[in-house]
């Protein structure tokens, strides 16, 4: 569990947009298996273990690995970071 201390909507996850990717992945009916082979496809290392723990908040995203998760999942970064930015906007 993370222990660094950051905004409350984080609730101790390292990233933001695990349960987006999550959401994104399930509509388009990809495996994580299926998005870790494209990932490797583009240059990008990240195994099936690695995005459950993108999905649970227990791994942090790298910039450029979050525009290839965008560009797989047929949507964008903007996207995947939306609910975040309604959050930061009501502050």
């Amino acid at each position: 569990m993370n222990t660094r201390k950051y905004i409350e909507k984080l609730d101790g996850k390292l990233n933001i947009v695990g349960k987006t990717i999550y959401d994104a992945r399930e509509k388009n009916k990809f495996s994580r298996q299926h998005l870790s082979n494209q990932l490797m496809i583009l240059g990008i290392d990240i195994s099936s273990q690695s995005i459950y723990d993108i999905e649970a908040g227990s791994r942090t995203v790298v910039d450029y690995e979050l525009c290839a998760i965008a560009k797989i999942l047929n949507t964008t970064t903007d996207d995947l970071l939306q609910d975040f930015k309604n959050y930061i906007d009501n502050i």
